[in-house]
């Protein structure tokens, strides 16, 4: 009998099955954390059957996607409204089982081929360019505004006013925004994940950026879920549950992420007026309800409430953590002073992440006549911006601090690198 050959590894399939799977995985995940989140803020009581449609457009905004408000009040009456703001909930959930099926067919792989990833890649690709489309010219509908009991509500009885809002979606711009998020996802993925395979050529690469890259996501998910013990101790405690809820689901990182950048020293100018306001927690609304814009930080926010120097705390700890993790999961060989760097750079690139997409802007207006807003009831504000270039130095200076103190602090737990392989045999 002849020797049978060694048979060679089996390639794990990543066809278009596969890739289907991870897409309609990923949008189904978005539009049921999106339904439940907007049934708990009440959309589900929207009028002429929107509550569908503005899922979609949540889902939209979710991944990058432009959503354009339209207001029309009729010939006698003038309608404005503008909204811009990413329910990072919805964006997480997408991310993470987008990513997880990504990686799935990749793992237990030593290294993969540039053509092999980007074929891969390129099917999901595919997929969802097609799904945001599907999405996109979905996600658009116009509905009808009660005025409730007010005077402008009697002007606009008598006048035959009635003020409808509408969506739509920017196609080009979601398609756009869309990919762009797509493709920050899948390669924030394999940088992540230690069993996703690399190009050769890329390798080099993985000891300084696969270990800040997972630490940085193990922070923010620290944060997420620092943020959902918070958020069902309030809801149990102080009830206003379905409130809760609805702020867990649509944007607990919007305001879990904002709590690492106001630990750091970052301030945040925003302005709040009107009926809108920000969900929670309440401090925010009372300073940012002035009649100009105000400065968000931990001395305007310590005026309303001292205990929020415990945000201060709560960065030192997480951010030491991280840069344990860091060093941990780096070669030996690595000195302190490259973790510092290694540490700076990636929770710089965090930071800026957290102010491009922690951004809200919204409004609404209506004016009969040109008299707008008699009854206080309709029109209002909400402004939310961060001062990016000093959130980038301080990001900075605590990454090098944090950085240089993780890597003292796991110096017992380093991985050996190769030199000291070779001294222990």
């Amino acid at each position: 009998m002849t020797p049978r050959a060694p048979s060679a590894p089996a390639v794990a399939r990543h066809g278009w099955v596969q890739a289907l799977v991870a897409v309609l995985a990923s949008l189904i995940a978005m539009g049921v954390v999106a339904a439940l989140g907007l049934w708990a803020a009440g959309a589900a009581d929207l009028p002429d059957g929107a509550f569908p449609r503005v899922v979609a457009a949540t889902v939209v905004t979710a991944v990058g996607g432009t959503v354009k408000l339209s207001g029309d009040a009729g010939a006698l009456a003038g309608a404005d409204a503008g909204l811009t703001v990413i329910p990072l909930s919805v964006t997480l959930v997408g991310a993470l089982v987008l990513a997880a099926g990504f990686l799935s067919p990749l793992r237990h792989r030593a290294v993969a081929g540039a053509p092999e990833l980007a074929g891969w890649a390129g099917r999901v690709a595919v997929l969802w360019l097609l799904a945001l489309l599907g999405l996109a010219f979905g996600a658009r509908h116009t509905f009808t505004l009660s005025l409730g009991d007010s005077t402008i509500s009697d002007i606009g009885g008598l006048f035959g006013v009635s003020p409808k809002v509408g969506f739509t979606t920017d196609v080009p711009l979601t398609v756009l925004f869309g990919l762009l998020w797509l493709a920050g996802v899948l390669v924030l993925a394999l940088l992540v994940s230690r069993g996703a395979p690399l190009p050769g050529r890329l390798l080099r690469f993985q000891e300084s950026v696969r270990p800040a890259a997972y630490a940085m996501v193990a922070l923010l998910l620290a944060y997420v879920a620092l943020g959902v013990v918070v958020g069902l101790v309030v809801a149990v405690t102080r009830g206003h549950r379905a409130e809760t809820l609805a702020v867990i689901l649509l944007g607990l990182p919007n305001l879990a992420w904002l709590a690492l950048t106001l630990g750091l020293g970052v301030t945040w100018n925003g302005r709040v007026q009107g009926p809108f306001g920000l969900p929670m927690p309440h401090v925010l609304d009372e300073v940012l309800r002035t009649k100009d814009v105000s400065a968000l930080n931990l001395s305007t926010l310590s005026e309303h409430d001292g205990r929020v120097w415990w945000l201060l705390v709560v960065d030192v700890v997480l951010l030491l953590a991280a840069a344990f993790v860091l060093a941990a999961r780096s070669p030996a060989r690595m000195r302190a002073w490259q973790h510092a760097l290694h540490m700076a750079v990636a929770l710089a690139l965090t930071v800026l992440m957290i102010c491009l997409v922690g951004r809200i802007s919204a409004h609404f207006g209506l004016s009969v006549l040109g008299i707008g807003d008699l009854g206080g009831g309709l029109a209002g504000k909400v402004l939310l911006e961060p001062q990016v270039w000093s959130a980038l130095g301080l990001a900075l200076l605590w990454g090098l601090v944090t950085g240089f103190l993780g890597a003292l602090l796991a110096r017992p737990v380093r991985r050996r690198g190769p030199a000291e392989k070779r001294w222990d045999g």
